[in-house]
Formats: structure tokens, sequence, C-alpha cells
């Protein structure tokens, strides 16, 4: 059999179950941590239950996935999860989930491995969403989603400081809302509205465009160069400001862009 003949049988096999974002769908994807309660807790022993260089390297992960070839528009960080907007003409790999998830995985997981030093492992899921409206409360849960795992984690956290074994710390939280857990953490002096904002809303990631002064190449004239560059926003609003923040910087960035 001829290699053509022999690439055209088994490439079905391959593409056979090929799925394709469908035009004017919003795509979303989330990358997770593999087991990356044990990596931060057991093998490297971040501070818990936030630690600054954990989040720079989650930061850092997510700003170069903005820029490794997709046309990321917003992208939002949290724990150990990453959240990227496509722009809605994003066309790489002809929109097919299995390279888009393969390579965004892959991507992450290297660029975090390096930084890191040692083994780390994303994997990655896609949300396609048919509107705006649903972009927004895309990233409002998640958003909601960080300020519910702070609180639980700065909870959890503190009981484990008082002595109490992991299923003791957990089972003690079961019930509470959230007010009885900021009483809680009132009463060992914490005070949860003072806690960083990065740590209860997790961090946003947009491109914004600035003027940089330059030389003319062929006249040799000062110039004002038009360039771009990644802002991380670790004062991210909540609820319907976060919401309106969202509606507003994504109309921009998705529309005539």
């Amino acid at each position: 059999m001829k290699f053509d003949e022999l690439d055209k049988k088994m490439r079905v096999f391959e593409v056979a179950h090929d799925f394709c974002v469908p035009p004017g769908m919003f795509i979303v994807a989330r990358l997770d941590g593999r087991n990356f309660t044990r990596l931060t807790k057991d093998v490297h022993q971040f501070e818990a239950p936030f630690d600054v260089k954990f989040r720079d390297l989650m930061v850092d992960t997510t700003e170069y996935l903005m820029a490794c070839g997709f046309r990321v528009v917003y992208a939002y960080t949290e724990s150990d999860e990453i959240s990227l907007l496509f722009h809605p003409e994003e066309q790489s790999f002809g929109r097919k989930l299995r390279k888009l998830n393969s390579i965004l995985a892959a991507e992450a997981s290297a660029k975090f491995s390096l930084a890191l030093g040692a083994q780390a492992v994303f994997d990655s899921r896609i949300s396609q969403l048919p509107g705006m409206a649903l972009v927004v409360d895309y990233f409002r849960w998640r958003n909601e989603d960080a300020c519910r795992n702070a609180l639980n984690a700065h909870c959890y956290w503190a009981l484990r400081r008082e002595g109490l074994a992991p299923d003791e710390a957990t089972k003690q939280l079961l019930g509470l809302s959230s007010s009885d857990k900021n009483e809680f953490l009132f009463q060992r002096g914490v005070n949860f509205n003072d806690i960083p904002n990065w740590q209860k809303r997790g961090v946003g990631l947009y491109w914004e465009t600035f003027e940089k002064e330059a030389i003319n190449p062929v006249t040799g004239e000062k110039v004002a160069a038009t360039r771009r560059r990644v802002v991380r926003d670790m004062d991210l609003p909540m609820r319907d400001e976060y919401s309106s923040f969202l509606e507003a910087m994504l109309k921009k960035r998705t529309v005539g862009d």
C-alpha cells in the first residue's frame, strides 16, 4: 500500500470525532491545575491559604497564554484555574476543540513548569457561549466562586492552625452561611473585608494601548508609536459592578477590533 493510501486510510480515525466551535459563538477556555493541592501543599509547601509567589506564577502563565498565538481579549485567574476569552473572530486551527484544548493545556503546563522548576500539569475545557450576556455571566460566576473559595479557605486554615485535622476542620465548617464564616473569622481577629482583593476576586488581565516615543527610521525624527501591553488588574469589582465592567470592556475589545 502506498503511503498516500495508508495516510488516507488511517487519518480518518484521527479526525472522525473532530468538533469545531461554530461561527458566531464565543470561545472561553478554562484551564485547571491537576493535583495542585498536593503540588502546592506537600511538594512545594506554598503558604496557605494564599501565597503571593504562587499567585504570580499563575498570573505569569495567564499572560503568557494571552500572547502565545491566540487572540485572547480577556483572561482571568483565581486559585489554580485560568479562564481565557477569545476574540469572536478567532480562527486558529479551524476552531477545533481537540486542538484548542490540547495546545492550551500544553502551553500552560510548559510555562508553569519552567517557572516553578518542577513538573506541573493543566487540563483544559471549552465553553461555547452564544452571546455576550453569557460571557459576562461566565466570568461573574468565576469571580463569585473566587470569593466563596477565599472565605472557606481562610476559615479552614484558621482551624488548621488551631490544631484541627483536615477532616475535623472541614466538618466544623459544614452548614455555615457566609455571614457565619465572616463572624467566625472576625472572632479570630480577621476582617474578611480587609483581605486583599486578589484573594477574594481573582485577577483580570486585558490589553491596553499606549503611546511610546520612537524614531522614524527614514527621517530620524521622533514620533509617537502605539503599542500594546497587558494590564494585570488585582482590584476587580464584584457582582453587578463586575458585570458592568466586563460589558464595557468586552464591547470595546470585541466589536470592530
